[in-house]
């Protein structure tokens, strides 16, 4: 069975289906060979029950605001505010771009924005300064996965969503990786700098960096607002999600006056589309993952794999070992639908934190937005910046390794991942 649901996916995608069609296609085609008396309706209502969660309403309102930010001055202002401050040190633009990177991530939670909004801006300003055009595009959509860690993340709602995790406890857990791997990027930016003798920019004076500063504080107020908002109690993830997008409403509105209603309408139209998206690819996710299960595979394949009696070592590898190999060809939301209800008896039984798995299933998520052949990140920056692919991927080497060793560093320090929820939450 798993054989075939292979080939029908595969020859759907090679046919140019889109992703859903492939999803839903497979899980039909399978249940019309293997068991044709099931009544279809139940597919249909898996579809629905994929994305029918309340919990999922956040999605569309954090990339509301994401979009909103984007279309307006707070990204320009933000990137003025990172530089004035760390811009003059060696490697001054890498680290810009993954500071940036990492802020604007907690405004999305949107990779792909990251790279748009990001990238726009900073890959010009690189490759002024000396950077190659490859250096700069492995920088941008690495550094912008920042935004699967920094909360308020889209694959820590869909991950909470898919395994009932609080999502209040992923968004504290992605805070410490996200900062230890924006900081690795950083330095490796800085290594790269001085081993190609890039120069340094101009150091800001205080009147360039007190300009800066106001203009760019009132950004600061998003992960205020939003993490601030959910662990004092007067919001919970949704809510501040809609609180997110009202401060972007009066950031752009009224504060830079960026804004007018034609292209407030333009920008809701464009976060439907992107919502719409996300949508059927969870209901998709759900429709396959609800195949598997009907028809037992996990059952009939899982126990050779793990074992009578896995550890929890062997449960978290195998995990993230299946993961990145999904994400090298799906798109990782796809993936938490599909392979988290799968696992979830292994993860229980062998006594895996669920809020550190998270962290690390995000991760892995980060990871596949840069890994060939299907990574979307890739994809993005060649239709934002009009660059063939093998450019795309040439110097992405040294950042598959960074997140590679950033995996191992997890699973060797947990700690890092769940000092703040243990702390901030108890437990």
């Amino acid at each position: 069975m798993l054989p075939l649901m292979g080939v029908v996916a595969f020859s759907l995608l090679l046919l140019g289906f889109p992703f859903f069609v492939v999803l839903v296609g497979t899980s039909l085609i399978t249940l019309l060979i293997f068991f044709p008396d099931t009544n279809m309706i139940l597919l249909i209502q898996q579809v629905v029950s994929g994305i029918k969660p309340a919990s999922l309403v956040a999605i569309p309102m954090f990339i509301l605001a994401g979009d909103l930010i984007t279309s307006g001055r707070a990204i320009g202002k933000l990137i003025d505010l990172v530089k004035a401050l760390l811009g003059h040190i060696p490697g001054g633009s890498t680290i810009v771009t993954s500071v940036s990177c990492a802020i604007f991530g907690a405004l999305s939670g949107s990779t792909q924005a990251s790279v748009a909004a990001i990238g726009k801006t900073m890959r010009p300003m690189m490759m002024k300064e000396g950077y190659s055009s490859s250096f700069s595009l492995a920088l941008i959509i690495s550094a912008s996965n920042l935004a699967w860690l920094i909360p308020p993340s889209i694959g820590f709602i869909v991950y909470g969503v898919a395994t009932r995790t609080s999502i209040g406890q992923l968004f504290l857990a992605g805070v410490g990786p996200g900062l230890v791997l924006c900081l690795i990027f950083c330095i490796y930016g800085a290594f790269y700098a001085i081993r190609n003798k890039i120069p340094l920019l101009p150091r800001s004076n205080w009147e360039e960096k007190g300009k800066a500063f106001r203009g760019g504080i009132p950004i600061l107020g998003f992960p205020l607002i939003i993490l601030g908002g959910i662990y004092s109690g007067y919001f919970s993830p949704t809510e501040a999600a809609a609180a997110g997008v009202l401060y972007a409403l009066i950031l752009e509105g009224l504060v830079y006056r960026s804004l007018n209603l034609g292209k407030i309408r333009k920008i809701a139209l464009s976060t439907g589309v992107i919502t719409a998206v996300v949508f059927v690819l969870v209901g998709g996710g759900q429709a396959i993952s609800w195949v598997l299960s009907y028809a037992r595979i996990p059952q009939t394949v899982l126990p050779s794999v793990f074992g009578a009696s896995p550890s929890a070592l062997k449960v978290i590898i195998i995990i993230n070992i299946v993961y990145f190999i999904a994400g090298m060809f799906v798109d990782p939301i796809v993936a938490i639908y599909v392979l988290s209800p799968i696992f979830a008896p292994y993860v229980l039984h062998a006594g895996v934190d669920p809020v550190f798995l998270g962290v690390l299933v995000c991760l892995q998520g980060a990871f596949a937005g840069i890994t060939p052949p299907c990574g979307c990140n890739i994809f993005t920056a060649m239709v934002i910046f009009r660059r063939p692919y093998v450019e795309v991927i040439r110097d992405l080497a040294p950042f598959v390794a960074i997140l590679i060793a950033m995996i191992a560093l997890l699973i060797i320090f947990p700690g890092i991942a769940l000092f703040l929820p243990t702390h901030v939450l108890g437990g």
